[in-house]
Formats: C-alpha cells, sequence, structure tokens
C-alpha cells in the first residue's frame, strides 16, 4: 500500500467530533432553554464554551443597575449569572450527587447569610450562603471537584460566591436546568 498515512487520516476525520457549544436539548432532563443559551452566550460574551473545576470568570465591566438572576446547569455543572439580559459571570460549580439531587426548577433566595454552618451536615461551613428553598438547598461557596458531590447545594468557587452574594438581593431569580 503506497499511502497509509492518508487513508489512517481520512479514517480519522470520519469519526464524528464533539461541538463545542451547548448540549443538545434532549440530553436534559428539564430545560426551559436557559442552560444551552448561557453557555451559548459565554462563548460569545467571553470566547469561552467550558471552564475547568473552581474556575470562573466575570465581566469587566458590571452594569450597576438591573436585576440579577442565576442559571444553573447540572447537565455541565455550570452556573451562570445576569444582570437583566446582559451575561455578566460564570463559573464551574458541584452540585447533588445522585443519591441527594439539587432540585429542578424556579426558584428564588430566600435568605442571605454571610457564613452559615450546616443544621443537616457535620456543621459544614457554607461562606456566602443564599438560601433557594424552605428545605435548605442553596448556593454557596464550597469545594468544586468537577462532578456532583454536593448534598443537593449548589458549590460555587469562593470568590465567585463572595461576589456573587454581593450581587444579589432576597428575591432574585435562579433556574435549575439539567
Amino acid at each position: 500500500m503506497k499511502f497509509p498515512f492518508l487513508l489512517a487520516v481520512l479514517a480519522v476525520s470520519m469519526i464524528p467530533q464533539p461541538s463545542l457549544g451547548a448540549p443538545a436539548a434532549d440530553l436534559y432532563r428539564w430545560t426551559q432553554g436557559n442552560a444551552p443559551r448561557a453557555i451559548d452566550a459565554m462563548a460569545e460574551t467571553f470566547g469561552k464554551s467550558s471552564l475547568g473545576p473552581g474556575q470562573y470568570i466575570w465581566a469587566s465591566d458590571i452594569p450597576e443597575e438591573g436585576e440579577t438572576r442565576i442559571v444553573i446547569d447540572l447537565l455541565t455543572q455550570m452556573a451562570f449569572v445576569y444582570r437583566d439580559d446582559e451575561l455578566i459571570g460564570a463559573a464551574a460549580i458541584s452540585t447533588g450527587k445522585d443519591e441527594k439531587p439539587t432540585p429542578l426548577g424556579f426558584f428564588s433566595v430566600l435568605e442571605k447569610l454571610r457564613f452559615y454552618r450546616s443544621r443537616k451536615y457535620d456543621n459544614a461551613p457554607m461562606p456566602f450562603m443564599q438560601r433557594i428553598d424552605k428545605y435548605g438547598i442553596a448556593l454557596h461557596g464550597g469545594d468544586n471537584p468537577g462532578f456532583p458531590a454536593s448534598h443537593g447545594c449548589i458549590r460555587l468557587p469562593h470568590k465567585f460566591a463572595e461576589r456573587l452574594f454581593g450581587l444579589t438581593e432576597i428575591g432574585s431569580k435562579v433556574v435549575i436546568e439539567g
């Protein structure tokens, strides 16, 4: 055979390659389209389609006025922060394990405490805690191993959680899709 290298290149080029955009909507158990749109917005705004464990990014100029809302994507383990319709931040997160899943749906920030300790899980620290339901599910600073590892809460990188805490108010909207 004269051109084995060329055949190998052709064979490899025919293998489907993963896309860098948002996961297909049919991979989500529940979505209103917010999470896939947020991934596309991150690529457009920040030039990134994903972040590694513990990584986050903020816009250099955040509007002072406007409603802050948060989109959580359980499928990609990402959080996205908007001020009105403008994406201003994104972070890799860690959500609930299979046996303690993070709930899907629409929520609001019900309580904010700069420092809190879990009543359920060994007095675990929950810095910059923002509770979103009556059962204790919250956004807070914590370890981000790159996969679901919590008891249902949304763990954010510590510095990201601190800045987010300053941008939200009681009543800020949170949507969790996945």
